[in-house]
């Protein structure tokens, strides 16, 4: 159930676009932040991109939103303030903020770097700081944030492009490195062709890997091996090419979101091959256990990455010019964009120009 959230006067004055109800329709809302404290790093928003979590929070999809909701978790600007204990940023930077924005920093997730498996890690919109207020996020024109949760973006990377990596790029490349399937010469699937998917195939292509994607879409074809770089791509609806690629995968990386049939692709695993899901499909798979025990084969899932670790990704994004396709929108188009992103027309991220089309309302 949506819930109304805590509304709190903070010394600096924000603008951005929020839903105000599960309509999920955005529109201009004036609120604040807080001051920058001493470990917090302030940044004037530049760019923010567009991912289909922020219109599952938008419309309460979840049944977690909590209104007035400011979406956005791929945030990316220019550093402005920074605290007095702050040792990692300074005035001038280029940086970033994710999904997350807390954590308990006291469990071993956290002791880990695995913020992000944080039983109360805090979401950059919709969720709440631990003294109850409402996070909002980047569709806004500022943010403060702990530095613990602030990613530096290399100069070579710009900065339009940098927000999806901050969730989609980390998303396929944590499972990628934690599962072993970032090794040169590995056979390496694609499930799924949307903002998840396309990253993943660039990141295994600079892995070293050989790529197929897997698609229901047969006219996704073209865009997958001429464009993405992909070296061979399968319609997951047709067994005849199915069959023929049975038992020739090491990994394949699950993107799709909607419900659909896991045992096939199973069946293209090696043995002791491994299928990683990303997407959060709601209702229950069916899963034929023999599948599994008949090549030792492994089915595991992942969520985004821990700060350390996206870090990592944007070093490797920016030094093996691992880029998404974006297309940039101003604010005012958020609303059709987000309607574009349910019918997925879109190559393959929307990202807001909020540094040069979000002006405060009069």
């Amino acid at each position: 159930m949506a819930a109304e959230g805590r509304v709190v006067e903070h010394p600096k004055k924000a603008f951005g676009w929020a839903a105000r109800d599960p309509s999920g329709v955005l529109s201009p809302f004036n609120f604040s932040r807080r001051e920058t404290g001493e470990k917090d790093v302030a940044f004037k928003v530049l760019y923010c991109g567009i991912c289909h979590s922020d219109l599952h929070m938008a419309k309460n999809e979840w049944g977690t939103s909590i209104y007035p909701l400011v979406p956005g978790h791929e945030l990316v600007g220019v550093v402005t303030e920074v605290g007095s204990k702050v040792e990692k940023f300074k005035v001038g930077d280029n940086v970033g903020v994710g999904y997350m924005i807390d954590s308990c920093r006291s469990c071993q997730n956290c002791d880990d770097d695995l913020e992000n498996y944080c039983p109360k890690y805090t979401t950059t919109c919709g969720g709440k700081y631990r003294d109850g207020t409402v996070t909002y996020g980047g569709y806004s024109d500022s943010m403060v944030a702990d530095e613990h949760f602030v990613v530096l973006i290399p100069d070579s990377l710009s900065l339009d492009i940098a927000g999806p990596l901050l969730c989609a790029g980390i998303t396929v490349y944590s499972p990628l490195k934690y599962y072993g399937l970032d090794k040169p010469g590995l056979r390496i699937g694609i499930v799924g062709l949307g903002g998840l998917g396309h990253m993943a195939v660039k990141f295994a292509k600079a892995f070293g890997a050989n790529v197929t994607v897997i698609s229901t879409s047969p006219n996704k074809e073209n865009e997958a091996i001429e464009h993405l770089g992909a070296d061979s791509f399968l319609i997951s609806r047709d067994p005849n090419q199915l069959m023929a690629a049975m038992g020739t995968l090491d990994g394949i990386i699950d993107t799709v979101s909607a419900g659909h049939p896991i045992l096939p692709l199973i069946g293209l695993l090696k043995s002791h091959g491994k299928l990683v899901m990303l997407g959060v499909i709601v209702k229950p798979v069916d899963l034929p256990v023999y599948a599994l025990l008949g090549g030792r084969k492994l089915l595991g899932g992942s969520m985004i990455g821990g700060i350390k670790e996206t870090q990592e990704m944007i070093d490797f994004a920016a030094k093996h010019y691992v880029k998404p396709d974006i297309e940039v929108v101003p604010i005012d188009y958020v609303n059709t964009a987000m309607e574009r992103l349910a019918k997925g027309d879109v190559r393959y991220r929307f990202v807001i120009d909020i540094g040069n089309t979000l002006k405060p309302s009069s």
